[in-house]
């Protein structure tokens, strides 16, 4: 704050200045904030007429209110794919939870041309908890990647920095431990913050980053459907990176909400590759592994149906100590062709079993002097010489595994493990 005493011509100038700045901004008034943000808003009635809409989406659009409003739905604003995926699963998820966060869509932009956003909506509610209409924002999507990549323009810069002077180089650091910081909230983003406690079940999981620098594309999830069964998934995008994340991203949510659609293992791998291929068949191919579960408790034991998309068979360690994996053959990669197999396979866990699930970078870390493949052979007979103490126990062992492999673990690893209560104690002695 500055004070002034006598006469000071040059600040009674820069206070005026000031003071007109906000008197301005006063008179700003939110309607005004409200046609002019720098994403779209509209609101829309139950049955998804379109009720209001700001200037910067109908700019977007190429259409005047008088066309939109009280005429169109929301989905009409969206492109054949979107419409289909904002119908079969946006809006029911919407509905069930109230809410709906981050899910990218494509816009039919003015000139008919494809707009890549993101959409948040949330139900408004009477006090008495009955749904009025529901707000929605759209986000451009083409100002994230933009974002992203001028992160990448800035490590590059501070590397090139580093190289010059070691005044710069202590400059690249900094910038890079921003980047990395940056990275990893996006990173985490991806994960869930926590596993769901499920009755009569433990559950861990455990990602390790291979670098810092890079956003890999490895997911994990589990989520109840109702009062009875519990969905779960694991898999791994190809790629690292922005590009990565995206696809990272669409995919849970695509798996979560098809999983509640219809949770039919092969179904909702099938509705993922509809989703991926449709989205990114005309321009850089991108496709995932995955494998999809659900977990039903039963009288003395858990059925577990799931399928995969491309991906490591699941490994399960017996309450005996033995193990075994459960196969999926004939699984296919997830987004490359337009029409795909996926092999169910069922099995049962009774007290003591654990179901494990993992992405390939546990299994092709390379080990020893000639750097060989680590292998799934190595890591069933690692699993057998651990005792059967349950998820947790089984993620702390292999999680020190994973650390001593050093350089030779080169790539994301995600692992889950499932298992059905309860387990020997310590003192049992095994």
């Amino acid at each position: 704050m500055k004070c002034r005493t006598g006469q000071d011509p040059d600040g009674e100038q820069e206070a005026d200045t000031t003071d007109a700045a906000f008197t301005t901004l006063l008179e700003d008034s939110a309607e005004e904030l409200y046609e002019q943000a720098p994403c779209g808003y509209l609101s829309t009635l139950m049955d998804g007429t379109i009720a209001k809409i700001n200037a910067t989406l109908l700019e977007w659009l190429g259409l005047p209110p008088t066309q939109v409003v009280g005429r169109m739905r929301f989905a009409d604003l969206l492109t054949v794919g979107g419409r289909l995926y904002h119908e079969t699963h946006f809006a029911p998820l919407l509905q069930m939870r109230g809410e709906v966060s981050g899910v990218a869509l494509d816009l039919r932009a003015a000139g008919g041309q494809r707009m890549p956003i993101l959409v948040t909506s949330k139900v408004k509610t009477s006090v008495d908890g009955e749904p009025l209409l529901v707000r929605t924002t759209v986000f451009d999507a083409r100002d994230r990647r933009a974002y992203e990549m001028e992160l990448l323009r800035g490590r590059q810069a501070a590397e090139e920095a580093h190289r010059l002077a070691e005044t710069a180089r202590r400059q690249a650091v900094a910038d890079r431990a921003r980047l990395q910081e940056a990275l990893a909230v996006l990173q985490q983003s991806l994960l869930p913050t926590e596993l769901p406690a499920v009755p009569g079940l433990e559950a861990a999981s455990h990602y390790h980053t291979a670098s810092p620098d890079l956003l890999g594309g490895d997911f994990y999830d589990l989520f109840p459907l109702d009062a009875d069964r519990w969905a779960f998934f694991l898999g791994d995008v190809c790629g690292k990176g922005p590009q990565a994340a995206a696809v990272t991203s669409l995919t849970r949510y695509t798996l979560r909400a098809a999983a509640l659609h219809d949770p039919d293992p092969v179904t909702v791998l099938t509705t993922l590759n509809t989703v991926l291929h449709e989205r990114y068949d005309s321009g850089d191919a991108r496709y995932c592994t995955a494998l999809f579960g659900i977990l039903q408790p039963g009288s003395g034991h858990v059925s577990v149906h799931l399928a995969s998309g491309g991906h490591p068979s699941a490994l399960i360690q017996r309450a005996d100590g033995t193990t075994h994996y459960l196969p999926t053959p004939g699984g296919m990669l997830i987004g490359i062709l337009p029409r795909v197999h996926f092999t169910p396979a069922s099995t049962e866990l009774f007290p003591g079993d654990t179901l494990l699930l993992y992405t390939d970078g546990l299994t092709e870390a390379r080990i020893g002097p000639e750097r060989h493949l680590y292998g799934e052979a190595a890591l069933s007979t690692f699993t057998a010489t651990q005792p059967p103490a349950g998820p947790k126990a089984l993620i702390t062992a292999l999680t020190s595994l994973l650390a001593s492999f050093g350089d030779g673990l080169d790539d994301d690893t995600a692992l889950l493990a499932l298992g059905v209560l309860p387990f020997p104690g310590p003192e049992s002695g095994t």
